[in-house]
């Protein structure tokens, strides 16, 4: 591993691939992988466990300081943690996508997870995927992608990933809830949804995951060797 790390970041709206895409572009290149929307994910479940409004602000900050998120990968797998409790296909459910952009545009909550996620990095060989990576967390990052897709094609492949994990809530609400997340996520005055001048621009509509993950290997292939000759 290179002591000085090498950061890749991936952001694009829900459904891009950029999930899929970070986890095996990390497996092929032999770098560690952070799913930050995991951890906004587990943090959204905690408060819908807490029951308490978005709006308290004293109970938000009593969420924040009791919740422990921890992602360990097995076997290949992640698995994600919530105060010690193993939540990892529950944070992929309905009611936490419903909920997740709501908790997300929380300042304290994204202050909270940004500080975690620069602290993973240090010194590491990281890729992390998420909306605003490459524009906030990780702004001098080594590599910047940024993926795109057609509504219609991040419908059918939540869908799908839904209907895989044994939940079918038709293709409406799923395109419902992937236009309202994309409208949260890219009007919101903390952190918006948004391409930097200097990230790649990739549009996976008609890309295949393994078509995917090739480009971003490329790419990241030719910066590590670039920062190897500096």
């Amino acid at each position: 591993m290179r002591s000085e790390g090498f950061v890749l970041t991936i952001d694009g709206p829900a459904g891009s691939g950029k999930s899929t895409t970070a986890k095996e572009t990390a497996k092929a290149l032999g770098f560690d992988y952070l799913d930050t929307g995991a951890m906004y994910r587990a943090i959204t479940l905690k408060f819908i466990e807490s029951g308490i409004s978005l709006h308290d602000r004293k109970g938000i900050a009593r969420v924040l300081r009791s919740a422990r998120i921890a992602m360990n990968w097995r076997h290949g797998n992640l698995e994600v943690l919530l105060d010690g409790c193993d939540v990892t296909r529950e944070i992929r459910t309905q009611r936490v996508s419903a909920c997740v952009s709501p908790v997300s545009a929380i300042h304290v909550v994204r202050k909270r997870m940004v500080l975690e996620q620069r602290r993973i990095a240090q010194g590491r060989n990281l890729v992390c995927e998420g909306r605003d990576i490459g524009s906030v967390v990780f702004p001098n990052a080594d590599l910047k992608v940024f993926l795109e897709c057609d509504i219609e094609e991040r419908t059918r492949r939540r869908e799908k990933e839904l209907y895989d994990n044994g939940l079918h809530p038709g293709r409406n609400r799923v395109r419902a809830n992937l236009i309202e997340r994309d409208r949260i996520d890219s009007s919101r005055d903390i952190s918006p949804l948004r391409r930097v001048p200097d990230a790649v621009l990739i549009d996976t509509t008609m890309l295949t995951i393994r078509e995917q993950v090739a480009v971003v290997c490329s790419l990241a292939l030719a910066k590590l060797r670039k920062k190897d000759r500096a």
